[in-house]
């Protein structure tokens, strides 16, 4: 499990990174905004997970437009990294599963652990409210797999669909969890298991408090 200090280090070495490139092409490339403050500061906005955030260039640490909360250090780091590699709109419309990613039978156990079974665990016997908290967060819309199944985009050019089955007296429920396959450019294996965790996680806290 990385420690505090090691996002710290992660998110320094990408802001580092970034701060090489062109802003407008990276900003083009992530379907963000560059906005131009009344300062001559640089903005970049982007969408994330049903948030809009937003950064100083001359800094890139994002926060929360609306509560105005730095997001958290696990938080800045996948972002950092969607910038760095992000090409554009470059979907395929072709899904896969997690395992199919890259190195993803690597981090299979850790996806399971963080994403999928919690998914399940809460929705697998409340699929339509899977769908009413998926709308409600991310803007989700129906997709057709599954009993159940919702597609929202976690990034402007990353999709992701939650799938369930809701199972019978034979079979317990089960679900999953799919990428277009372009993610395998842009985010890598760890990064997309944490994307599918920060994804699961802020729905099953709605589920729990009734909101």
């Amino acid at each position: 499990m990385p420690r505090v200090d090691d996002y710290y280090t992660a998110a320094d070495l990408s802001r580092d990174d970034l701060r090489k490139r062109e802003t407008e092409q990276v900003a083009k490339a992530a379907g963000a905004e560059l906005v131009k403050e009344r300062t001559g500061e640089m903005r970049l906005d982007i969408d994330f997970l049903g948030r809009s955030c937003t950064a100083a260039w001359s800094d890139l640490v994002f926060r929360d437009r609306q509560s105005g909360k730095d997001l958290t250090p696990q938080e800045q780091v996948l972002i950092l990294h969607y910038l760095a590699g992000a090409q554009g709109n470059v979907l395929t419309g072709k899904w896969i599963s997690y395992q199919e990613i890259p190195d993803g039978r690597f981090y299979m156990d850790a996806f399971v652990r963080r994403a999928k079974n919690p998914l399940v665990g809460t929705f697998g016997s409340k699929t339509e409210l899977l769908r009413d908290l998926a709308l409600s967060a991310y803007g989700a819309s129906p997709f057709d797999h599954g009993d159940v199944s919702v597609l929202f985009h976690a990034f402007p050019y990353v999709p992701v669909v939650f799938i369930i089955w809701e199972g019978d007296d034979e079979f317990p429920p089960d679900g999953n969890i799919l990428f277009d396959e372009s993610v395998s450019q842009v985010l890598s294996a760890e990064d997309a298991a944490w994307l599918a965790g920060m994804a699961v996680y802020p729905l099953i806290g709605r589920a729990k408090s009734g909101k």
